[in-house]
């Protein structure tokens, strides 16, 4: 049912908004029944764009001849800032042996042993695609699978790398590559472990090997280039402000106290925390996004900083974890954003809905988020992390990524558009608009089935297993 020119509770009124003017050259335009302005939908909203930017937004108008209509809500595209594309082929396959996080990682590690670029191209590409299903119009690649097996580099140092670049490509999503420094196996009480044989196909060396390395690459209009501090595990004290201030201009993401082990191990050797090392490396600040947080993270420091977290709920409950003490983050002042990690889900609006939900769970009370602030986190936070400051909005000088929800689904069906994102889910995206290009139409893909490239590209990775 459209909404034009009709208001609703929760629904901007739909009197005439006109911002930007239209080029001289008509671009693509849409007319969406809702969509999110501001902090909160609104009616009868006309987006024009131009070489992928989004010119003019007008609001409470009707469809003219010529616009492409959006049903539904339209959200801007959806960030996913914490991504590591092979994990993809570890769902459904972690579950048998119960145990933790350390459990999980060894599967993990021996999927990482059979990837080469070709193969690591294919399943990048439709976990990407993926993705775009689910709304995301762009991702941030927390890499660490950098060289050959035994740690060889290959003929491009960086053919790991450009694999990603075409598998977002060819899925239609912006990319953050965020290539991370891995210099040590691990870290107990007694100090930093070697790499193991597995690891050394992580790892450069020395982190101005990393830097040189990650220096060869090149950004262009759909990656650009960030840096990682993979962990205080994995990169010892002496080394973190040499990868922190490698790319100043860059953002840089950390995992960051994801397990107990972590902080106790840190605690052990060093005397502090993963936070305070981070801090005493003077790498905390706006530009830097820790990731997880989950387990008693500094919250002053990291707020007091203005440092990112991106908290993945469906990996952290999926991993055992435990939850994260978002809405205390929110509170000292930390943006969040959101990821699908290790991809056991991929839907980012269930992300944010996580946000909410584990805090329930956490403080039995409801309502620690308003759903304008899961949105944020889901759009203008999440791009911001990933170094894309212009993205996440429908405004004028914006990339013209647009993710159109049903409304009339078996799930949303009655739901009140502000409180969409606490109903709605991946399977009720039915269009993505990423740079001004429709990636998604109608639930389908660009590239065709992606179940079939995601059974294509993962089944040779165990059918000799």
């Amino acid at each position: 049912m459209s909404t034009s020119g009709q208001e609703q509770p929760g629904v901007g009124a739909p009197e005439r908004v006109v911002e930007g003017a239209s080029s001289c050259r008509p671009g693509p335009t849409w007319w969406c029944e809702l969509a999110w302005l501001g902090d909160r939908p609104t009616a009868g909203v006309r987006v024009e764009a131009r070489d992928g930017t989004i010119t003019a937004v007008e609001a409470g108008v009707a469809q003219r001849p010529g616009d492409d209509r959006l049903a539904g809500l339209v959200f801007p595209g959806f960030a996913n800032a914490h991504s590591h594309a092979f994990h993809r082929a570890l769902r459904g396959r972690t579950h048998d042996g119960g145990g933790t996080f350390w459990t999980w990682r060894k599967r993990m590690y021996a999927l990482a042993e059979r990837l080469d670029p070709e193969s690591y191209l294919a399943l990048a590409r439709a976990t990407y695609a993926e993705m775009a299903l689910a709304g995301v119009s762009c991702v941030g690649e927390f890499h660490y699978l950098h060289h050959g097996p035994a740690g060889t580099p290959y003929a491009d140092p960086n053919a790991m790398a450009e694999a990603l670049r075409q598998a977002a490509r060819d899925a239609g999503v912006r990319l953050t590559l965020l290539d991370a420094c891995y210099l040590s196996g691990g870290l107990t009480p007694d100090g930093h472990l070697p790499l193991d044989p597995v690891q050394r196909r992580f790892s450069d060396g020395t982190s101005a090997a990393w830097a040189e390395r990650v220096s060869a690459l090149r950004p262009d209009a759909g990656m650009r280039i960030g840096a990682a501090i993979h962990s205080v595990r994995a990169v010892p004290r002496g080394d973190l402000a040499d990868v922190g201030h490698a790319f100043p201009q860059a953002p840089l993401h950390a995992h960051l106290s994801e397990q107990f082990a972590e902080n106790e191990a840190a605690l052990g050797f060093y005397g502090l925390g993963p936070t305070e090392l981070l801090a005493s490396a003077d790498v905390l600040g706006p530009r830097t996004t820790v990731v997880h947080a989950t387990v008693a993270p500094h919250l002053s420091l990291l707020g007091a900083t203005g440092t990112r977290v991106c908290l993945c709920p469906t990996t952290e409950r999926d991993l055992a974890d435990g939850i994260g003490p978002a809405r205390l983050l929110a509170h000292h002042g930390s943006p969040l954003c959101l990821g699908s990690d290790q991809h056991a889900v991929v839907d980012l609006l269930e992300e944010a809905r996580a946000l909410e939900m584990h805090e329930r769970l956490f403080s039995l009370e409801r309502g620690a988020f308003r759903p304008a602030e899961l949105v944020e986190a889901l759009t203008a936070d999440g791009h911001g992390a990933l170094g894309w400051p212009e993205a996440g909005r429908i405004v004028v000088g914006a990339p013209a990524d647009l993710t159109a929800v049903r409304l009339d689904s078996v799930r949303t069906a009655g739901t009140l558009p502000a409180q969409a994102v606490l109903a709605a889910t991946a399977a009720d995206v039915h269009t993505v608009i990423v740079s001004g290009r429709a990636v998604v139409q109608n639930g389908v893909h660009v590239l065709g089935d992606v179940g079939r490239l995601l059974t294509d590209a993962i089944a040779p990775l165990w059918d000799h297993r």
